[in-house]
């Protein structure tokens, strides 16, 4: 019996600190996160399998890992370098039909392993494909060319412009290397930044520039 009230007990206080982490499917996890969830269930089974452990010996441990994982994604968060290095960055796997073998390389990413992930999106043909970007949580997602979607806009005889978008701000971080991809200055990019009403990039929470160069700016609340 005492077994199993601890067994809800530690059921319980499990579910309360996984919904404390967010709301996120396993799939969706980061690395650190995913890490911190495998190392809490296993805590949380030390007290249920032995009842001559002290709860406590459980608990505590469960509070310090919410603890790290609450920290680490405030600074996550709050500054782009600190989540390059614990999560890493987005990588470009396919642009424009053309596979970047440095970024298989880099990323250890199996020619196979790629091939199998278009196929189960529905492009098994590489040169459908205008980008492929391998995002953080290990999901590629993929950007097809306009001519293979349905309907086609070919079908009614109009042009179909492939339309690239390149972030410039994520989180009021500007990207320098995407801003000297573009060939946009600073000072361009802050002219656009002060038609919607900011002053400068930190006030800034989201900024792209598509391949028309068309900018979409969001600013922060707190500058809006």
């Amino acid at each position: 019996m005492v077994g199993f009230v601890r067994t809800i007990f530690m059921y319980t206080l499990v579910i309360i600190i996984l919904r404390c982490m967010g709301k996120r499917q396993i799939g969706q996890l980061q690395p650190y996160e995913f890490v911190i969830a495998l190392m809490i269930s296993d805590v949380a089974s030390i007290p249920m399998q032995d009842i001559a452990v002290p709860l406590w010996n459980g608990i505590i441990p469960i509070l310090s890992l919410l603890f790290l994982q609450l920290i680490l994604s405030f600074l996550i968060m709050k500054h782009k370098s600190i989540r390059n290095i614990i999560c890493g960055r987005p990588c470009v796997l396919i642009r424009r039909g053309t596979i970047v073998e440095s970024a298989l390389r880099n990323q250890m990413y199996n020619l196979d392993d790629l091939l199998e992930a278009l196929r189960v999106k529905g492009f098994p043909k590489v040169d459908d494909v205008l980008m492929a970007v391998l995002e953080n949580n290990g999901e590629l997602s993929v950007l097809p060319y306009s001519r293979t979607e349905a309907p086609q806009r070919s079908d009614f005889g109009m042009q179909s412009p492939e339309n690239l978008i390149t972030d410039l701000i994520v989180g009021g971080y500007l990207l320098r290397d995407n801003l000297a991809l573009c060939g946009i200055s600073k000072e361009m990019l802050k002219g656009e930044i002060v038609k919607c009403g900011g002053k400068s990039f930190d006030d800034v929470f989201y900024c792209y520039v598509d391949s028309e160069g068309v900018f979409y700016t969001q600013l922060k609340e707190q500058a809006r």
